[in-house]
């Protein structure tokens, strides 16, 4: 059975005060991804507040990716998502090429760290997959365009084979932290034939089972990723 809400006691701010009790609620019944909240009535009654400030509280926390409203439903916890977080989160990463740098070079420890792991670890379905995903990458650069969806794809595959959650959630936190700083300033792909060949070389290494080459094609593709900031910003 769930534990109801404490009504609230406090006036000010009081479209803060519902988001909070409405995050220890989820918290302390033990509510998952999919579990739905009791009716808006019952909420709003148990709170001591009205409807109004009720879905002042819920409608704020669903843009933070916390709660979803489903029309003729209800109110159900959401699936954890970054977007939502990293949507704001990029306003601040964004004022700078500085930030954008400083973002990458967390994905670069991250990754070389790691990438000898994936060497032994990786199987052929996982290199099938970056295989794949570089013939994604080569059709738009064909065409001059960039593949940030593809170079996503990518480096999560590379370090599926580690099965570790933790691990890919942090990758694609900076994957998207350093893709949307770069919108604030504005740079693009001069060359996206270059970067495709920069991931072959990626692949290549990994399939060849060398650690010391993987490491090295790694480092040159975030060394370019480097300078091509570098140029940007000395445009601004």
């Amino acid at each position: 059975m769930l534990r109801s809400l404490t009504p609230l006691t406090r006036a000010p701010l009081l479209h803060i005060s519902v988001q909070q009790s409405l995050r220890e609620f989820i918290d302390v019944n033990g509510l998952v991804a999919g579990d739905p909240l009791p009716a808006e009535g019952d909420l709003a009654q148990q709170l001591g507040v009205s409807r109004n400030s009720l879905r002042e509280g819920i409608k704020a926390l669903e843009s933070v990716g916390i709660l979803e409203s489903r029309r003729g439903i209800g109110v159900f916890v959401k699936t954890f998502s970054f977007e939502p977080l990293l949507d704001n989160l990029a306003y601040g990463l964004g004022v700078a090429l500085k930030q954008v740098e400083d973002v990458l070079v967390i994905r670069r420890t991250l990754e070389i760290g790691l990438i000898e792991r994936t060497v032994t670890l990786i199987g052929n379905d996982d290199l099938k997959a970056l295989r794949e995903t570089l013939a994604g990458m080569k059709a738009r650069a064909e065409l001059g365009q960039s593949f940030p969806e593809e170079d996503r794809r990518f480096h999560l595959l590379l370090f599926r084979c580690q099965d570790n959650a933790v691990l890919s959630r942090l990758i694609e936190v900076f994957w998207l932290a350093f893709y949307k700083a770069s919108d604030f300033v504005n740079f693009d792909n001069p060359n996206p034939m270059q970067t495709w060949r920069e991931h072959i070389a990626i692949v290549d290494a990994i399939a060849a089972r060398d650690a010391e080459q993987a490491r090295a094609a790694l480092e040159n593709h975030y060394a370019l990723i480097n300078q091509l900031i570098a140029e940007n910003k000395n445009k601004l």
